[in-house]
């Protein structure tokens, strides 16, 4: 593992869950952060909570692609060069295909996808023009297979996998890394954007159940591991499960 420290890392969707938990674990090892999401509240309190970090945020929401690019712009003023970018926001609305829900469908769509196309679009030519870099995505286990009342949802994780594969070919003579990072059950607040109550309540239940849900924290360390790899190393996929969970 080489050295965490002062390492520049982007982060999109740092105010709670696996965002947050993942600019505690590089502020502890002495990175340098720029953090970005939608809730300004939210991105105050955890620097507030990180005296010592060398550690800025802006609101930013994915969907927006000038808010990304004011995201990468923020890192290189602080810090003149960025060596990771983590796309972590996401959504997961969940129903059956036969209530169309249209709005959920653009919702997954504009965020999981567009969201990371946005982040990659934002931190890329900096990147090439580093000849170094490292882009990682918040995936999931739903990248990798399908289940019923998630048909859209397991659609955008598959694009995420697709474009991260893509985007590998096409930058690793630019020395561009990319890891998807495809956790199973964790117990964050992403059931909060599950609209069905009683979808979001055994979703909640599901991630709390010990055994049965990691821990954002868990997650965390899986991409301060990615990120502490050798630069001719590249861990381009964490499938991540709970021991306990079937799918």
């Amino acid at each position: 593992m080489t050295s965490l420290k002062d390492k520049v890392v982007i982060i999109a969707g740092a105010s709670s869950g696996i965002g947050e938990a993942t600019a505690r674990r590089l502020a502890n090892e002495g990175a340098k952060l720029v953090i970005g999401a939608r809730r300004k509240e939210r991105l105050k309190q955890l620097v507030n909570s990180l005296p010592e970090a060398e550690i800025f945020y802006q609101v930013a929401d994915v969907t927006n692609p000038e808010d990304m690019e004011n995201l990468v712009k923020l890192a290189i003023d602080k810090f003149g060069r960025i060596d990771v970018m983590f796309n972590n926001a996401g959504v997961m609305p969940t129903a059956n295909l036969s209530e169309v829900r249209r709005h959920e469908w653009q919702q997954m769509l504009d965020i999981n996808i567009m969201g990371v196309l946005n982040g990659i679009a934002a931190v890329l030519p900096i990147m090439k023009q580093q000849q170094s870099g490292h882009i990682i995505a918040t995936d999931s286990v739903a990248g990798h297979v399908v289940y019923p009342g998630s048909a859209v949802y397991c659609g955008t994780k598959f694009a995420v996998r697709a474009i991260m594969e893509g985007l590998r070919q096409e930058e690793r003579e630019n020395n561009i890394r990319t890891t998807i990072v495809s956790p199973g059950a964790v117990d964050t607040e992403l059931y909060t954007t599950i609209n069905d109550p009683e979808a979001s309540e055994w979703v909640k239940n599901n991630q709390r159940t010990p055994g049965l849900g990691l821990t954002s924290e868990q997650i965390a360390d899986a991409v301060a591991y990615a990120i502490g790899t050798p630069k001719n190393v590249a861990i381009n996929e964490l499938l991540i499960r709970p021991t306990k969970q079937s799918i």
